[in-house]
């Protein structure tokens, strides 16, 4: 009997993890928006290429991280959109209420 070596085949991390975790990194460094959407889709991309492998192909935790910072931004984005919008109708309705307009809007209510 002859005994075959077993072939351990090199694992590679993906490509599309590493670059889930640069867009994860950018949202919070200097591209707020497109940052958090580049690092949901490579990450994803990234998991999906990973469960195809079979093994063959790491960077599970990179594609995950990815994706929490990319959610995470996103999250933080619309936070900042609506926190923007009720900034801007406050001041709207402060400067009605007791600005020089608030005689003419008055005047249209009643």
């Amino acid at each position: 009997m002859t005994e075959q070596p077993i072939m351990k085949q090199e694992q590679t991390t993906s490509v599309w993890s590493i670059l889930s975790l640069i867009g994860g990194i950018a949202n919070f460094v200097g591209f707020p928006f497109w940052g958090a959407v580049i690092a949901l889709i490579t990450g994803y991309l990234a998991k999906s290429e990973i469960e195809k492998s079979h093994g063959s192909v790491g960077g599970e935790r990179l594609a995950q991280a990815g994706l929490i910072l990319g959610w995470v931004g996103i999250g933080l984005g619309v936070l900042t959109i609506f926190l923007s919008i009720l900034t801007v109708l406050g001041l709207i309705g402060g400067i009605a209420a007791c600005g020089p307009l608030s005689e003419f809007i008055n005047s249209i209510i009643h």
